[in-house]
């Protein structure tokens, strides 16, 4: 190949690439909208950088719920965990941090929980766009760790997210079906046990703002996830 001719189609490649990128579903967030999360994000790269955390250990990523468990080193004993919550975590500037938040971290395991996409902002994608942003967080974590399990925590039922309910559990069953169909790739059902005997939401499991988890509530939570582990564990 001559170089004018090396040189075009290098042009040509370089155009795909733009046009690709000016088609991607991610093109339409801002990025604006998850700067307030870099310095979160960059607290994690610290630690990376200064703790020798064990080979093989749990990623437990996501939202506040991960970030407030502050027993989840000694509830998953004997299994070794590497804890990287971040407030207001949403699947929609999560999925621009992905690769960071892995690391270089030879993981067993990856456990995940997400629950603000939907909770009544402008800004919230639909129960479709979430799975697809969900599907692309997948994607991330595959192409580090290929084979390893994942585990998706499903959003809780909260009282102060209730009137928003219909679309989120509809993330739910959206992210549930597509876990069923995937090798690999696990839910965790959680939301039967966060509802009473009338359906609703059992405010006695949430602190005061009724969106974050109580310490009885934590417990709960506990002993489902790691049950789902262990199970997982078996299986791998």
């Amino acid at each position: 190949m001559s170089k004018s001719q090396h040189s075009f189609s290098f042009l040509l490649a370089f155009i795909f690439l733009l046009i690709l990128a000016s088609c991607s579903p991610l093109k339409k967030y801002d990025p604006q909208d998850r700067a307030w999360a870099i310095p979160e994000i960059e607290a994690f790269e610290k630690l990376d950088a200064t703790i020798q955390y064990p080979d093989e250990a749990i990623l437990f990523i996501g939202s506040s719920s991960i970030r407030l468990w502050k027993t989840l080193e000694e509830d998953m004993a004997p299994y070794p965990v590497i804890q990287r919550g971040y407030g207001g975590a949403h699947f929609r500037d999560m999925v621009f941090f992905t690769d960071r938040i892995l690391a270089t971290h030879p993981l067993s395991m990856v456990v995940c929980f997400v629950a603000n996409d939907i909770s009544g902002s402008p800004k919230d994608g639909t129960p479709e766009e979430v799975l697809g942003l969900f599907k692309l967080f997948v994607k991330q974590v595959r192409a580090k760790h290929p084979t390893i399990p994942i585990l998706q925590i499903a959003v809780t039922p909260t009282p102060s997210r209730w009137k928003h309910w219909d679309k989120i559990n509809r993330v739910n069953e959206l992210i549930k079906g597509y876990c069923a169909k995937t090798e690999n790739l696990y839910f965790i059902d959680t939301v039967p046990e966060y509802l009473d005997a009338a359906g609703q939401p059992k405010p006695q499991w949430f602190v005061q703002d009724q969106l974050h988890l109580n310490t009885e509530g934590y417990t709960v939570w506990n002993r489902i996830i790691k049950a789902a582990i262990e199970e997982v564990k078996k299986l791998n």
